[in-house]
């Protein structure tokens, strides 16, 4: 299983980024997809997954009517549209692979930086 994220970078506040995550070594429709982001000394946490089918999301509330995760079965790509961009959105932000939208993933792929800052 490999995931390859790309897209972080620096942003102003109020800005947008679209963050890109490149799947392979699975059947990536049958896997749910998702996005968790990390700050230093804190837990990783959920910001946004879809179902396999792309039929379902779940969206931390933090980030509702914000960000826009979408999946693209036939690239094998999951990407996470952010708008509105916010100092507290600085993270490291992760991609992941795995059962369902409601649990952690069981594959990660490495890091990508966001940061937000005028």
């Amino acid at each position: 299983v490999r995931l390859g994220a790309s897209g972080g970078g620096l942003v102003q506040p109020g800005g947008s980024l679209r963050l890109s995550c490149v799947a392979s070594g699975f059947t990536f429709s049958r896997f749910a997809m998702s996005w968790y982001r990390q700050t230093p000394g804190k837990e990783r946490e959920l910001v946004a997954a879809v179902s396999g089918s792309g039929l379902i999301r779940n969206y931390a509330d933090s980030v509702k009517g914000r960000f826009t995760i979408s999946r693209d079965n036939n690239k094998n790509t999951v990407s996470l549209q952010m708008n509105n961009l916010k100092p507290e959105d600085t993270a490291v932000y992760y991609c992941g692979a795995g059962s369902s939208i409601y649990r952690p993933p069981d594959y990660w792929g490495q890091g990508t930086q966001v940061t937000v800052s005028s």
